[in-house]
């Protein structure tokens, strides 16, 4: 397997150090790795590099599961194996939609690799659709979160049901106090620890205090959000309603948003990540479920307008900043009888917004769904052939395009959004009829 080939495709130079030590701590030596790293350092790609090198590419077995905590990272790690083009397939498995279309799924595939919650993947396990015989690797991501949420009986249930499993790999941003023993980590295993030793929050964030003057801080969020212009920024609350009523104030004064939680479908929430993560929405709200497990890069702001809970979600929310070698800033609103948690380590220095302008800056892209995907035999270049020829863009008008198996997300250039709606009504893709239209 050509690695160097994997890299060019993602268009990454060469791998950063806690990679390389990951992939010499998984290639080579038979023991279980615990890899611990900071937020939006590279873990995904640090354990699937050196797992499809270990894989058989003309099995149809499943030989390695990665269990997550939710719904999210498993589509995003399974995008990440995707465009790696290694050759290995692969299948997400996770609650909020039918088993059995899974079921199909994996039986259509023949993966080698199932990203997949705790419960999700024990239920497939039970029912035979995933045979357990096979399997040789578990991958644990964001493995003290699993624990966090509840999930030890589920886990425990997995791991005893897999009688062939050879090696484990725990993946974590945080120090766990201490692995469960029902993990079974070998005494052999090697820990690759690339979290500072004592650095709360990375040297490239910048920390700041705005003071609201009401207890209501709508008003000031507001003012801020004026003064980061069309910079990409997320505005962390701690409950739902909470999320909903401050994402209805600022689409009332006029921001582009997308507001994220745990009580939305799994269609909206899909399609709220999309046109965060494409620069459709410059602005998304969330409780604290958008503050791990996503890779969205390039987030310039995170506004904490309520306070974090704890020390660990606060140390997750700033972790989405200032990924890789980006700056980043982070904001806390305080309130008339509010301060800041007495947790937050290094200078917090007060900030009065000032913005010079009074109306909110569009984001430069707009999201297009598109009724056709995978099982159509539709692929990025279909889409972008019949946006230039049907729809009259060029493609340095086009920005991200995600197809999943019967539909597609293509960010556009959002002067050109109606232009490509009008144009592209009744017209084929692929010899096929297909919907065309904005995602709101």
């Amino acid at each position: 397997m050509d690695i160097q080939k994997i890299l060019k495709k993602l268009r990454i130079e060469q791998l950063n150090e806690m990679q390389q030590h990951a992939a010499e701590a998984i290639l080579r030596s038979d023991g279980d790795v615990v890899l611990l790293s900071p937020t939006g350092s590279g873990k995904t790609l640090a354990y699937l590099l050196p797992l499809v090198q270990q894989l058989d590419a003309s099995s149809g077995a499943v030989q390695a599961l990665v269990v997550v905590p939710g719904r999210e990272l498993a589509l995003q790690s399974d995008t990440v194996l995707r465009d790696m083009g290694s050759g290995i397939r692969s299948a997400s498995c996770y609650g909020g939609r039918a088993a059995m279309d899974e079921h199909r799924k994996l039986k259509e595939v023949k993966p080698q690799i199932v990203f997949g919650t705790p419960g999700r993947l024990n239920d497939h396990l039970d029912k035979d659709n995933i045979s357990r015989y096979g399997i040789r690797w578990l991958i644990i991501d964001e493995f003290d979160k699993c624990l966090q949420m509840g999930f030890h009986h589920e886990m425990a249930k997995l791991i005893k049901s897999l009688p062939g499993l050879q090696r484990r790999i725990l993946l974590s941003a945080t120090n766990a106090e201490e692995i469960p023993q029902f993990v079974n980590m070998a005494k052999k295993g090697t820990v690759v620890d690339f979290l500072p030793d004592d650095e709360q929050t990375s040297e490239r964030v910048t920390l700041y205090e705005v003071k609201s003057p009401q207890k209501d801080k709508l008003e000031t969020l507001r003012t801020l959000l004026l003064g980061f212009g069309d910079t990409s920024s997320i505005v962390f609350l701690n409950y739902r309603d909470s999320v909903e009523r401050v994402n209805r104030y600022l689409t009332e004064q006029g921001f582009t948003t997308s507001f994220f939680h745990g009580g939305l479908e799994q269609k909206q929430r899909e399609d709220q990540l999309y046109k965060f993560s494409n620069g459709s929405t410059n602005v998304m709200v969330s409780t604290d479920l958008a503050s791990r497990g996503l890779d969205i890069p390039d987030i310039a702001n995170i506004v904490h307008y309520h306070m974090p809970e704890s020390e660990e979600g606060y140390i997750h929310r700033v972790g989405r900043t200032a990924r890789w070698d980006k700056q980043g800033r982070a904001f806390f609103i305080t309130g008339p009888e509010e301060h800041i948690p007495d947790y937050v380590e290094g200078e917090v220095e007060p900030y009065v917004p000032t913005p010079d302008i009074q109306c909110p800056i569009p984001p430069k892209m707009a999201t297009l769904y598109i009724g056709k995907g995978k099982k159509d035999k539709v692929s990025k270049g279909d889409i972008v052939g019949f946006l230039c020829k049907k729809g009259g863009l060029l493609s340095d008008e086009i920005g991200r395009i995600d197809v999943n198996d019967r539909y597609a997300y293509v960010a556009v250039k959002r002067e050109k959004l109606q232009q490509v709606v009008c144009q592209t009504q009744g017209e084929k893709i692929k010899g096929i009829k297909t919907i065309v239209e904005p995602v709101r």
